[in-house]
């Protein structure tokens, strides 16, 4: 019987990477000279330092532009508040987004049910969900479906299977 796994995966070395060429373009604009402007990654989260908030935004549309040509979702990425910090300075953070929650599985599970294709069936299974149908074309079709399908999150179609 085929298969397949829908995933949502941050692929964190071309996060990195865009990370290094927004901060080599944060040091070398004119726009950002004397202001600190800097982006920090850690773990699952990226923060972003600069010296006021117009700066700041700034500074997250060039992240956003590196992200993007990197070919990483911005749909992956979750802005928190622009908070003030130390010494009348401006810092944001941004949630990095993996896995597919409960809610996005439910909506997904109900998303595929919804299409009334005979034979699919999709469970949840930890971060993932695996899809299964009797025929080959019906899980295509679900893949097609679910690509033209807002659900918030990014989505990837692993482990293809017959």
């Amino acid at each position: 019987m085929p298969t397949f796994d829908i995933v949502s995966e941050v692929d964190m070395q071309e996060v990195r990477n865009a990370v290094d060429q927004a901060n080599r373009e944060a040091t070398t604009r004119f726009d950002f000279k004397n202001t600190d402007s800097t982006i920090d990654l850690n773990d699952n989260e990226l923060v972003l330092h600069s010296s006021t908030e117009d700066r700041l935004r700034a500074l997250y549309q060039v992240l956003e532009e590196k992200l993007v040509r990197r070919q990483v979702s911005l749909k992956a990425i979750d802005a928190g508040p622009i908070e003030e910090a130390s010494k009348g300075t401006a810092r944001q953070k941004i949630a990095l987004k993996a896995g597919i929650s409960q809610e996005h599985a439910k909506k997904l599970n109900k998303f595929i049910k919804d299409l009334g294709l005979k034979g699919v069936s999709s469970q949840t299974q930890g971060e993932q969900l695996r899809v299964t149908g009797k025929k080959r074309d019906d899980l295509q079709a679900v893949i097609t479906a679910c690509k033209g399908g807002d659900f918030g999150i990014p989505l990837q179609f692993d482990n293809f299977r017959d």
